[in-house]
């Protein structure tokens, strides 16, 4: 199985990308989420961690080989995990992959079934069959969604604590980060946790504060 790839990037499309190594030109099928943070380095030597696939009916005699491309490893082992959903191959897994496969797994993971619905080609029960799959399955790809943001913002102690009573109490990682630091910007005098728990209750239930 080829595994990687590294060569420039030559042309990028909606849904594929052509590299060129010496004098061949590879072409390699992209998820959504790849191919635009692929979109300023055409031109440029890029690597990609692939996989490889036949596509076609082997009673049709008709095999096409196939390499998928992803940017790191960890969305290569997420897309086999989320290709084993029924109902979820090769291609339908590629189309829908348009946020980063950390997002998709901190929604998985919180039962988040508006964004996964937001992914193209995925209605309500595809969602809720992705979710009941892949829930308890993809947590270590969720946790890189809290990482990301926390390194984007970084939180202060009390901020921390209140992140943990909040999750304790049973809401979602993601969106606690994102309500505490709009809290932040709504209220930067709030210096401690006890402070901060309800005042991100009171963001997430509309009230205006």
């Amino acid at each position: 199985m080829i595994a990687k790839i590294e060569g420039k990037l030559e042309k990028l499309n909606s849904h594929t990308a052509l590299i060129q190594i010496g004098g061949i030109s590879y072409e390699v099928m992209l998820p959504g989420y790849c191919v635009n943070q692929l979109a300023d380095k055409i031109g440029s030597e890029i690597s990609l961690c692939t996989m490889q696939y036949f596509e076609g009916s082997p009673g049709g005699g008709n095999l096409i080989p196939r390499l998928v491309g992803f940017l790191n490893d960890d969305e290569r082992n997420f897309f086999t995990k989320y290709t084993s959903v029924k109902g979820i191959g090769i291609k339908k897994g590629l189309k829908s992959l348009t946020l980063p496969i950390e997002t998709i797994a901190a929604a998985i993971e919180n039962n988040d079934e508006k964004t996964i619905t937001s992914l193209a080609g995925i209605g309500k029960r595809m969602a809720n069959q992705i979710i009941a799959e892949l829930k308890g399955k993809v947590a270590a790809f969720a946790a890189e969604h809290a990482i990301s943001a926390q390194q984007r913002h970084p939180f202060r102690p009390f901020q921390a604590e209140a992140l943990e009573i909040l999750i304790a109490w049973g809401e979602r990682r993601n969106e606690t980060i994102e309500l505490i630091e709009l809290a932040e910007k709504k209220h930067p005098d709030v210096k401690s946790a006890e402070e901060l728990v309800p005042l991100v209750y009171r963001l997430k239930q509309g009230v205006e504060v």
